[in-house]
């Protein structure tokens, strides 16, 4: 019974917030159904790591120190990057690249969507972060989690937490953050533009060149990024290959499905009150919204200038659709597309959009790397 009495007493009010935080994150993910297979896991591991004296994450005793299973996961995880890169394989296996091969100068718009995280790079130097926080802070304008993870954890942030929570929850409110700054920065007339889908042709043989390529050419280019588009690229040749179908099911389902449960609440290690609540971490907060943000105006502006050079317009909101976020991003400006028009179908243009944004984010992070590392 005392251990019980000192037990409560040992509960610090800042922990009692982080319940609070994971009780939202919980929220978000059951009722609002946010990525509700990393917000939920991230969610309860921040409660799971505030408990006091928690015996998943590692406690110093009188008798010696206790290692927690939490810390153990992390190291073999994440410290690593095992979990992200692994986490890659199965979403290069979802992704089909089809769009943007029928149209290759989507890809364009995919590296313009990546203005956010320079700006915020800058932004972040501003408030007083030193190099190595304000690089790793400005990844979470990728719109990609495990980039975001991969490049945090690879310079060795002490902010990890606050930037993955800052990345997922930036993605998984993509429908309400887009919308507005996508609105405020075109016109009726420019969101009305129609842009019939012409489908090309593409061959297997191509489909099966374009990883082996972009692999190569991105190593070529920001050589810290291989890692990255290695696996990302290895998950999309499996899918494209044709022999290995059962392979690429597993990689979508069972594999990504596995990895993000660890992932999830292996991330929560990092959500500690002491480490996690501080100024810092709001300034964290607004760092990635303003690099969602700018992102979205990068993608979108750049489609407005090319528009003044072009004679068959592009619809601007297209541009947004450039950020990492796939496909949230995509159906996002689709049905932007839709309430302006109801025959204004922009579907297969933004998930070409988006695609390449997937591969300009994991660029863009290996470029980061290369500057800073």
């Amino acid at each position: 019974m005392l251990e019980l009495f000192e037990n409560f007493a040992n509960i610090d009010f800042r922990q009692v917030i982080m319940w609070i935080i994971g009780g939202i994150l919980i929220y978000l993910a059951i009722k609002k159904d946010m990525e509700p297979t990393l917000l939920l896991p991230i969610g309860f591991g921040a409660i799971l790591v505030n408990l006091p004296l928690s015996g998943a994450v590692t406690q110093v005793y009188e008798k010696g120190e206790e290692i927690g299973i939490i810390d153990i996961l992390f190291n073999a995880g994440i410290a690593n990057e095992l979990f992200p890169l692994l986490l890659f394989v199965g979403i290069g296996a979802m992704i089909d690249f089809g769009p943007l091969l029928s149209n290759p100068k989507l890809m364009l718009f995919g590296a313009a969507a990546q203005f956010g995280i320079f700006f915020t790079l800058s932004m972040a130097r501003l408030f007083g972060f030193d190099i190595i926080d304000a690089a790793s802070i400005s990844i979470i304008g990728a719109a990609d989690g495990p980039t975001s993870i991969f490049v945090a954890n690879y310079l060795g942030s002490q902010y990890l937490g606050a930037i993955i929570v800052a990345a997922y929850s930036y993605m998984a409110l993509v429908p309400i953050v887009q919308p507005p700054v996508i609105k405020l920065i075109t016109t009726k007339k420019e969101r009305l533009i129609r842009m019939p889908y012409e489908p090309k042709n593409v061959t297997k043989l191509t489909r099966i060149l374009f990883p082996i390529v972009i692999t190569m050419i991105t190593g070529i280019v920001s050589p810290r990024s291989v890692a990255l588009i290695g696996f990302l690229m290895f998950g999309n040749l499996i899918r494209e290959c044709g022999v290995l179908d059962s392979l690429s099911d597993t990689a979508q389902k069972t594999l990504a499905n596995l990895v993000t449960l660890f992932l999830g609440i292996t991330i929560a290690t990092k959500m500690q009150a002491d480490q996690f609540l501080k100024l810092d971490t709001l300034l964290i907060l607004g760092l990635g919204l303003v690099a969602f943000v700018f992102d979205t105006v990068g993608g979108v502006m750049f489609a407005k200038f090319l528009n003044l050079f072009l004679k068959k317009k592009i619809n601007p909101m297209i541009g947004a659709a450039g950020i990492s976020a796939f496909p949230m991003s995509a159906r996002v400006v689709h049905k932007m597309g839709l309430q302006e028009d109801e025959q204004n179908f922009l579907l297969m243009h933004s998930i070409g959009v988006n695609v390449s944004g997937q591969i300009a984010s994991v660029i863009a992070g290996g470029l980061i790397l290369n500057l800073i590392g």
